[in-house]
């Protein structure tokens, strides 16, 4: 089975910034994948690649086994994307925006019931007829991702889809878009609410400086960076000198140790006790996928 996202050896420059330096990577079908990273790491420069608005310095990518230079009709066709920005033409309704961009991929009156379901999925039924400009923010948000899944692409990518949506609303897209997933739609996120990514994303890739960093499972990811975060509320707040190299942050009287493992905790307490300093509360919090993505920035 051909894979649905192959990129190999991929740079980019914008003049002398080079924005991608020698990426590859293989999404294979029917996957829910996390693409991460700071700002500026080059995750929308891949995506912008992937959708055809650029076009790599060197190297090559493909959607399906579709080259997006060379055979750039049907790797479009197979592809969504879900911009960050809400961009949409003012002169139409939700129902007919829909329509129009089906109609860019070739379909016709036969796309009309996908198109109404996924209105209903994604709670837009009744704002069907109504105009782009009169919605609200969250539900320009939703009239994009239906606009990108109006052709029934087979690999969609969702950059920032959250971003501004409130929980209900975050609720409903997300249940739509695991039904999506469960039948063979291929899933792309980036996102800044790491926790998204670790629920609903089966492998994560991380970009740092337009490189590669990380390339795992999230199970694996979150073992291989499995510290344990240590909180602690102190009387008096002051944390010992001894105990400083595990300080990770501190707001107030609350100090957040990191550990290597549980065994360690015993020690901290000891060095507390000896230095007069009473453990008012404490909490032993499990890694998760943010802290493995602060731990490869700062490295």
């Amino acid at each position: 089975m051909l894979p649905a996202i192959q990129i190999e050896q991929v740079h980019k420059y914008f003049g002398k910034l080079h924005a991608l330096r020698g990426i590859d990577l293989t999404i294979e079908q029917g996957e829910f994948f996390a693409l991460l990273g700071p700002n500026g790491a080059g995750k929308s420069t891949l995506i912008n690649l992937l959708a055809g608005l650029l076009r790599p310095t060197s190297g090559k990518l493909s959607v399906l086994g579709h080259d997006v230079v060379s055979d750039y009709r049907a790797a479009r066709k197979a592809l969504g994307v879900v911009p960050q920005e809400l961009v949409f033409d003012p002169f139409f309704n939700v129902r007919e925006m829909l329509r129009f961009q089906a109609g860019y991929f070739g379909c016709g009156k036969e796309n009309h019931p996908w198109i109404d379901e996924v209105l209903e999925g994604l709670g837009l039924a009744d704002k069907a007829g109504t105009n782009m400009r009169a919605l609200s923010g969250g539900m320009k948000r939703r009239a994009l991702i239906a606009q990108a899944l109006a052709h029934k692409p087979q690999v969609l990518v969702l950059d920032e889809p959250t971003a501004g949506v409130d929980v209900e609303l975050r609720q409903m897209l997300w249940e739509f878009i695991k039904r999506l997933n469960r039948e063979g739609t291929t899933i792309i996120l980036t996102t800044h609410y790491l926790e998204e990514a670790e629920t609903l994303c089966s492998r994560v890739g991380m970009l740092k400086q337009g490189e590669l960093v990380a390339l795992d499972s999230t199970r694996n990811l979150l073992e291989r960076y499995s510290r344990k975060s240590l909180r602690l509320r102190l009387d008096p707040p002051s944390l010992p000198a001894e105990l400083q190299p595990l300080l990770r942050s501190q707001e107030n009287d609350v100090y957040t140790l990191a550990l290597q493992e549980t065994a360690a905790l015993e020690g901290v307490l000891a060095k507390l006790r000896t230095a007069g300093v009473r453990v008012e509360d404490l909490q032993l919090v499990e890694a998760d996928l943010e802290d493995v993505f602060v731990e490869l920035v700062r490295q």
